[in-house]
């Protein structure tokens, strides 16, 4: 693919990097020409759908993970486990796992972080460590089993797409779609696994002859699929915990809410809850990341700088003492300083409005138009969205066709610029990122607000 010219390393990234994106704006610029062509065309083949994103897969399968180094990492993971060492509570760098470092372990970075990847992830980790493989091997065969996952995605999409009454070729725009070739097959992100359980999920919500999406009446979960449904949603979470999100909707959507819930929660919980005791809690790598990690959030960024340049740290401390003098609760409230500044700020008023959101879910009928709406809203208010976190809305976006999330995948790739030191991230690469989404989401809003009543989308 003609990302490989930018992310293979050697030669001089300067002298390389115009004519990779040139190749990279082309390879995107053909998949939208070639699945606009099959909707229109009305093709219906979910064999050559499915082979196509198979072959483009296997393409990349061989890419070294040059843009990211999160496969290194679950490979140590997964040989932490496979040691009997408890990798929730013993970072890369503990002394106690000293004699398993080698090379892989050179690779690592945040090695003072314990994982963060729930038990799912961790067998999946666990298979790939233990084959007798160098560590390039072992990475293509992680790579290979998330690619299996991300095709059972492609097939569960084509599938939804028909009780949907969909054309087959809506599943192309997630199936063949680069960015999430290239961070499946090619960088090995176990996103991949989580988002096939829920694919999986919103499947089973989805009775065969659900209406099409806009033709008014649609009322899904007839309870049939509410265990099926709350299973595959379990497997989501333990395969990474966004899908946690999702279940109060999906619950309601099922029509069997009490044992939606009972299947989730209980097969969740059966795979959480050892390590909720082993760690006494949250694990801490899980602390961690909520609490120092953040990346090109796309509300995050502009609120924090706004906070900061309001003064909204300095004011709240001044409203802290004045309340220490107030009351005399000096020791209780000491303990909320440490939390006052801009980017943590900025991090709880998203978390109330992620929060909002999730309760806003519970009336959203449309398990497939509700799944994009949550999980598009969560990446937004999320402080930290890699390139791959995408993933999660990608698929409802691909069978709704929506041109704003569309858009952002094929410009995400301009996130890793800033990693190669080429362009900062703010405000010019976040602008180039999701300015043209932010248009075309406010162009389609201005469209709807203008159709006339009664006549669908």
């Amino acid at each position: 693919m003609a990302v490989l010219v930018v992310i293979l390393p050697g030669g001089d990234l300067a002298a390389r990097l115009p004519a990779a994106l040139a190749l990279l704006a082309g390879a995107f610029a053909a998949w939208a020409l070639a699945v606009a062509w099959l909707e229109r065309r009305r093709v219906s083949s979910a064999a050559a759908l499915l082979g196509v994103a198979l072959v483009l897969r296997l393409l990349m399968l061989p890419l070294p993970p040059t843009l990211s180094d999160d496969v290194w990492r679950y490979l140590w993971d997964g040989r932490v486990v496979l040691a009997g060492a408890n990798p929730y509570r013993l970072a890369p760098a503990s002394p106690e796992l000293a004699s398993l470092r080698d090379g892989l372990w050179e690779r690592l970075a945040h090695r003072e972080v314990p994982t963060v990847y729930p038990p799912l992830a961790l067998g999946g980790f666990s298979i790939a460590a233990a084959a007798p493989l160098p560590a390039h091997g072992s990475a293509v065969l992680l790579k290979g089993l998330l690619v299996v996952a991300d095709l059972a995605a492609c097939g569960a999409l084509v599938a939804l797409a028909r009780r949907r009454g969909l054309p087959d070729a809506r599943a192309a725009w997630y199936a063949w779609n680069p960015l999430v070739v290239l961070e499946v097959a090619g960088m090995g992100h176990v996103d991949a696994l989580g988002v096939a359980a829920a694919v999986g999920a919103v499947l089973a919500l989805t009775p065969r002859g659900a209406p099409r999406p806009g033709t008014g009446g649609e009322r899904y979960g007839t309870g049939g699929g509410a265990v099926v449904a709350g299973g595959a949603a379990a497997l989501g979470v333990l395969a990474k915990l966004a899908p946690l999100a999702a279940l109060p909707m999906w619950s309601r959507q099922s029509g069997r809410p009490v044992r939606f819930l009972a299947a989730a929660l209980g097969l969740a919980c059966a795979g959480l809850l050892p390590v909720v005791l082993a760690t006494g809690g949250t694990p801490p790598g899980l602390v961690t990341y909520g609490v120092r990690w953040e990346f090109a959030g796309p509300l995050h960024e502009p609120l924090w700088r706004a906070l900061e340049a309001a003064g909204a740290a300095p004011a709240l401390a001044a409203g802290l003492d004045a309340a220490k003098q107030a009351t005399g609760w000096h020791a209780g409230i000491n303990r909320l300083y440490p939390v006052l500044y801009p980017q943590l700020l900025a991090k709880l008023l998203l978390a109330v409005g992620a929060a909002a959101l999730v309760l806003r879910s519970l009336a959203w009928r449309d398990p497939l138009a509700g799944s994009r709406r949550l999980f598009g809203g969560l990446l937004l208010c999320s402080a930290t969205l890699y390139p791959w976190y995408l993933l999660w809305v990608l698929p409802w976006a691909a069978l709704t066709r929506s041109v704003p999330w569309l858009l952002a995948s094929a410009l995400a790739p301009l996130l890793y610029l800033p990693q190669l030191g080429a362009v900062p991230l703010f405000p010019w690469v976040l602008a180039a990122v999701w300015g043209p989404p932010a248009a075309a989401a406010a162009w389609s809003a201005a469209r709807s607000h203008r159709r006339p009543e009664g006549q669908s989308a």
